[in-house]
């Protein structure tokens, strides 16, 4: 049984692995400790923060948990993302072998975001997310930049030149 810091680097790798290979320019953070794992470098120079996940299958939806957790002398303590923090919330399905890519204000608000690999039962699509429309290569493949991320400015702040 792998441990949750195994799982973490195969996600990161996974995902690394399958942004370069789009074309994504992904880059390191250089300290351990932040909001986000990878910076995605894309073809129009913008820049955005990602965090990474290990996104098991959950009853026909791809599960990405948009918290973090860490031990605390309480207990167990949680955090939530926010837009301040990070751009998108990257996610590796070991189940589907496949990256997901889903920004950030898609996931506020929700403890779980559930990518939908098949269609419902009852045949709905409204407030449904399919895990298809977020599959990392549909998002290179668009050439668009996500909602949210960061436009590249040379220092920061910007009058520090």
């Amino acid at each position: 049984m792998l441990t949750t810091n195994q799982k973490g680097a195969i996600a990161e790798t996974a995902i690394a692995h399958a942004a370069v290979k789009l074309g994504i320019e992904v880059y390191r953070p250089v300290a351990e400790g932040g909001r986000f794992d990878l910076i995605f470098a894309f073809a129009d120079a913008s820049l955005a923060g990602v965090q990474c996940k290990w996104a098991p299958l959950v009853g026909g939806t791809v599960a990405i948990r948009a918290y973090s957790t860490r031990r605390a002398p309480e207990g167990f303590r949680y955090r939530s993302y926010t837009a301040e923090e990070i751009d998108a919330i990257a996610a590796y399905s070991p189940e589907t072998n496949a990256c997901y890519y889903v920004p950030v204000a898609k996931i506020v608000g929700h403890r779980v975001l559930h990518l939908r690999i098949r269609p419902a039962r009852n045949n709905q699509v409204d407030r449904v997310n399919f895990a298809s429309d977020y599959e990392l290569g549909a998002i290179a493949q668009l050439g668009e930049r996500p909602a949210g991320s960061r436009e590249v400015v040379g220092s920061s702040p910007t009058s520090s030149t």
